[in-house]
């Protein structure tokens, strides 16, 4: 891996590309700087590794102190399925990026086996920069289409986190024409979608009226406005809980039992379809 010092607008710290030691410098800044370097790569930046897809875009933030933080804020609003299901066993991510969000199921959720699909393989030869735990018995990490995998039989899963953007946004594969219901078909009962929607406006709209479209009425939103994300919230059957007193109780002893402010998240949610 190549260390190069990290150009503007990047803040002072340094940047470590796929590269082999001995490329031109002066090439690869020329391409990080209009655009053109294909490849995702990290910036160190005093306690933060980031990875980047190019350069005035964060994908992903890890603490080198603390790996298995969720440092941001749409991240931590992904983990909102918990007001709904706190004991997930199985859970399948499409996207891997940074990790953050496999490494803290892997981490806070013991009991639940994780499955997490990638399709680049240079992210995922930066699985070990982020700290992403080796594949063991209820973890393990795969390499290929997502969209495809979810298309093919499978067991069913009580979570199924959608967090796959590319250096353009929301990945192209994300809108094959089944994906959502497929998504549906693959939860358990009592299953919780959670997606992560970036990227403009009308593309937002795009996926959340897909989605509406295939969930009805057993949907919630979740804005995520540090990030510029909003997070989409599909139910297979309406949760027993579905807001109310019981619902707040509930988030204030998840907040105490995983570190995230709940409480809020259930404030912030919104019932789009139910007119509540």
């Amino acid at each position: 891996m190549l260390e190069i010092a990290s150009p503007p607008p990047l803040a002072a710290g340094r940047l470590r590309l796929l590269e082999p030691v001995g490329s031109s410098h002066a090439r690869l800044l020329e391409q990080l700087l209009d655009g053109t370097y294909k490849k995702p790569f990290i910036e160190d930046c005093g306690p933060l590794r980031y990875l980047h897809f190019h350069l005035d875009n964060v994908q992903s933030v890890m603490r080198l102190d603390e790996p298995d933080a969720l440092c941001l804020a749409y991240t931590r609003k992904m983990m909102a399925f918990l007001l709904f299901n706190s004991e997930p066993r199985r859970i399948l991510q499409l996207g891997l990026g940074g990790g953050s969000l496999a490494k803290y199921c892997y981490r806070f959720l013991p009991d639940a086996a994780i499955t997490v699909l990638e399709i680049d393989p240079d992210v995922l030869a930066l699985r070990e920069e982020f700290r992403v735990p080796l594949d063991d018995q209820r973890f393990r990490i795969v390499q290929g289409n997502g969209v495809e995998y979810i298309a093919g039989r499978g067991a069913r899963d009580d979570v199924i986190l959608v967090d796959a953007c590319d250096r353009d946004g929301l990945s192209p594969t994300l809108s094959a024409p089944d994906l959502y219901a497929n998504l549906r078909r693959r939860l358990t009962l009592s299953g919780v979608l959670v997606v992560n929607i970036c990227g403009d406006e009308p593309e937002v709209e795009s996926h959340l009226a897909r989605i509406r479209g295939v969930f009805g009425q057993r949907l919630i939103t979740l804005p995520a406005k540090e990030d510029g994300n909003l997070i989409v919230l599909g139910f297979r059957m309406e949760p027993r809980v579905w807001d109310g007193a019981e619902l707040d109780v509930h988030a204030r002893e998840l907040q105490e039992r995983f570190g995230l402010a709940f409480p809020r998240y259930v404030r912030q949610m919104q019932y789009e379809l139910r007119g509540l």
